[in-house]
């Protein structure tokens, strides 16, 4: 009996999934929770360690790199070979000083916020501490430690030749696949029966936090009332903590949820569910994006401006007059229509037809908001 309950209760949720997952073709391209939020815990890791790189063309570290010469003496006397030592046992590292063609490394893997399993290949990142060139190199088997720094703790084994990204930075390069994972790396996101939606920074606000708790607790209630309706014993099967509110917004960057009952076997599943789940009615945030160095200008629909008139160089634009240009003079119109409330759209809209270039249009915006008269985030990179 207890069996077919649990088939029963198996077949209820994947029914749940088919009815109330947002899932028909219409809404594709609609924004879900999983597009502005990720799940606390499910964060990126970093494993790091020391390591030596053989096989350069005369580029190594060379005589100067004091700790490159000891790592190397000990490398030799470890692996048995023959290194001179003093009287007091201490290794004789100016034998070593000629050793142009090695060069100590720092080695960085990033482990993906889903964790890593051993046997989990990864490609790490490496980066010379004095060598001129790691170009033609090769890694020497390297212990990665971490995740946490007061833990030593070995995760993964670097080994490899190296690619250099970049001939202008021949100082760092990459191994592909070249770690592999000896612990596994397992990033809990379930708590006490519960987890926490972490709202990115771009779209942090008491609004977005208040329309990702009211999307969940919307989806949980129709679950439950789908539930009271085909069960064929008591309508509370599922304890009456099920009628309390399933998500809480704690802030403008966390909003808590409680697994329910229905779902205590398969947290998976509802977790699927939640970030999957539409967001109606975002706040749009008024924000500029800048970036001089590569002439990019990324402006939000409802960012607007004061009713001004620019002069700049030989061109006049002004928020009130005839919609069409009239030799160097055009005029901007807001959305509705209403000159009052003119965008910063409309401004960028009457200087493309001005044909004014983007780096005067970036000075423009720029002058807007020092005086006060741009309403919204301005991000210049």
């Amino acid at each position: 009996m207890e069996v077919f309950n649990r088939i029963l209760s198996r077949v209820f949720l994947l029914t749940m999934a088919v009815s109330f997952a947002p899932s028909n073709v219409s809404a594709q391209n609609d924004l879900r929770i999983k597009n502005i939020c990720r799940l606390k815990g499910q964060e990126e890791n970093t494993l790091q360690g020391l390591g030596l790189v053989v096989g350069l063309k005369g580029t190594g570290d060379g005589g100067d790199s004091k700790p490159g010469i000891r790592a190397l003496s000990q490398v030799i006397q470890k692996m048995g070979g023959q290194v001179a030592a003093d009287i007091q046992g201490r290794l004789l590292e100016k034998e070593m000083a000629n050793a142009k063609n090695v060069a100590l490394v720092f080695v960085e893997v990033t482990v993906p916020p889903s964790g890593a399993q051993p046997g989990d290949k990864l490609s790490c990142k490496v980066s010379a501490i004095s060598a001129k060139s790691l170009e033609g190199g090769n890694l020497m088997l390297t212990h990665l430690l971490g995740p946490r720094a007061d833990r030593p703790v070995v995760y993964g084994l670097a080994s490899g030749p190296i690619v250099i990204d970049s001939p202008k930075v021949p100082t760092s390069g990459k191994i592909v696949d070249g770690c592999k994972m000896e612990l596994a790396v397992v990033n809990e996101f379930i708590a006490n029966n519960k987890i926490s939606l972490i709202v990115d920074p771009d779209h942090r606000s008491i609004a977005t936090s208040q329309n990702i708790e009211d999307s969940i607790n919307e989806y949980q209630s129709s679950v439950e009332s789908t539930s009271s309706i085909n069960s064929n014993s008591n309508p509370n099967r599922y304890g009456k903590a099920e009628k309390n509110k399933t998500a809480k917004a704690i802030d403008q960057t966390t909003i808590e949820v409680t697994i329910p009952g229905i779902y205590k076997e398969y947290p998976i599943q509802f977790v699927s569910l939640v970030l999957d789940l539409k967001l109606l009615n975002l706040e749009n945030k008024k924000r500029v994006y800048i970036d001089e160095r590569e002439g990019v200008l990324i402006i939000g629909e409802e960012v607007s401006i004061a009713p001004v008139a620019i002069s700049h160089k030989n061109l006049t634009i002004s928020a009130r007059g005839p919609a069409k240009p009239k030799g160097n003079f055009v005029s901007m119109s807001s959305k509705d229509g209403d000159a009052e409330r003119p965008t910063l759209k409309n401004l960028t809209d009457a200087l493309n037809v001005l044909a004014v270039p983007t780096a005067d249009q970036i000075s423009i915006i720029k002058a807007l908001k020092k005086d006060g008269l741009l309403f919204g985030e301005l991000i210049i990179e």
